[in-house]
């Protein structure tokens, strides 16, 4: 097993845990001196969990958060200066929200960050479901957040999504690309016919692409560059996948799932399918290969002081903002009346540490709760440590402990 953190940068001094900090700085995402403070917390962890063993570190991507909560708005130029600090550790975008995305643009800066890091990218693709942000971002392609309803405008993000990826992989993999889109309304070159009157014919002839430019020195295609460090591109993550429709893409891409399913059971079962569909596609994974799991874990002397230190600072914040977009449903248990939506009120850090979406206690007791999940899927291949409500609220010096002793007293148990 392979372990990762997610860290969703939070500006210190923000949210319900700082109120008053937060309102006086309102709107605190603008404040220049509290981001200084969450880069140097970020830069402080990365290179933390670089240096004691973790095997990589996953940021999202998410815009306008005025708030401070969730603030990595561009995860590639947030990692690409992690890269630079760090020497081993894998870094991956969690995900970028490809319809929001100019597909050629992306592959870019994609296969910049994997050439700087010499192939430590790992990349996460999103389809974004935030719709303050997605709806303005995605536009060009008459693309909204992602609902996962099956309506009519999930299913355009679901073709957008997959459409800006197969374009990307063409960029990464062809030395020349053209490609006339339906689904975009995109095409390359532009216009499609091709470019007339490049005035460096000479140049490009002699030194370019052989297919880019026809003999009478029309553009008819373009070569991306530069291509990936990785052959042909790095490894494809996706977050987190709930649905169904998503597991079984994700599958029939070859896209590591990583999954909010907490409990046990159900993450198996999401397993199950991933692999099922993985093995019609001529790839044959064992139960929990290729995939990941994400818990909240807080380690203490004892349960109670575990859910203390790091339980008091999550609820509050996770119910008030996640809560709304669905969140709180992993928080569900099977005495839950089964139509009515779980109420923040439920959203402690007891429940979350019942249901196992958080592991609070000592190292014995996280090991339990991940041998929880092995005893199901003997192969689970990543566990990620979900970091919301540690890092921007309690001291730096409190989250990187917290991070030692899982790498010191948890993870070699599973290595």
């Amino acid at each position: 097993m392979k372990f990762s953190l997610f860290l969703n940068p939070q500006i210190p001094g923000s949210g319900y845990a700082a109120e008053e900090n937060a309102r006086a700085k309102r709107p605190i995402g603008r404040d220049t001196d509290s981001y200084q403070r969450l880069l140097h917390e970020v830069r402080e962890i990365a290179v933390h969990a670089d240096q004691i063993g973790f095997d990589a570190l996953m940021m999202t991507e998410h815009h306008f958060h005025s708030e401070g909560m969730e603030f990595s708005v561009n995860p590639l130029m947030f990692l690409t200066d992690l890269a630079a600090r760090t020497e081993r550790i894998l870094l991956a975008p969690l995900g970028l929200v490809l319809p929001a995305w100019d597909p050629i643009r992306a592959a870019e800066d994609v296969a910049l960050l994997d050439q700087f890091s010499k192939g430590r990218l790992r990349l996460g693709v999103a389809r974004g479901y935030q719709n303050r942000w997605m709806n303005v971002l995605g536009q060009r392609w008459q693309a909204a957040a992602a609902r996962s309803d099956g309506s009519a405008s999930d299913t355009r993000n679901f073709d957008v999504f997959g459409e800006v990826l197969k374009i990307m992989k063409m960029a990464w993999t062809q030395e020349t690309l053209r490609y006339k889109s339906d689904v975009l309304d995109y095409q390359v070159p532009y216009p499609y016919e091709g470019i007339e009157g490049w005035p460096a014919q000479e140049w490009t002839r002699t030194f370019g692409s052989p297919e880019e430019m026809d003999e009478d020195g029309t553009i008819k295609a373009v070569s991306v560059c530069p291509r990936p460090y990785q052959n042909p591109y790095p490894e494809l993550w996706q977050p987190f996948t709930i649905s169904d429709r998503s597991v079984i893409r994700a599958a029939q891409e070859n896209i590591l799932p990583w999954m909010f399913t907490p409990n046990p059971d159900d993450h198996a079962a999401k397993a199950k399918l991933y692999q099922e569909e993985s093995a019609r596609q001529g790839r044959h994974y064992k139960l929990g290969e290729h995939t990941g799991i994400l818990k909240i874990v807080g380690i203490g002397d004892t349960t109670e002081q575990a859910i203390n230190t790091f339980g008091r600072s999550i609820p509050k914040d996770f119910a008030a903002f996640f809560g709304p977009f669905g969140y709180l449903e992993v928080l569900r248990k099977k005495e839950d009346e089964k139509h009515k939506p779980i109420s923040p009120e439920k959203g402690d850090a007891k429940r979350m540490n019942d249901v196992e979406m958080a592991l609070f206690g000592t190292p014995d007791d996280i090991k339990r709760g991940i041998q929880r999940m092995l005893d199901r899927m003997p192969d689970l291949e990543w566990f990620g440590l979900y970091m919301q409500g540690q890092q921007g609220v309690l001291p730096l010096d409190t989250v990187k402990r917290n991070l030692e002793l899982f790498a010191t007293k948890v993870a070699p148990e599973f290595r």
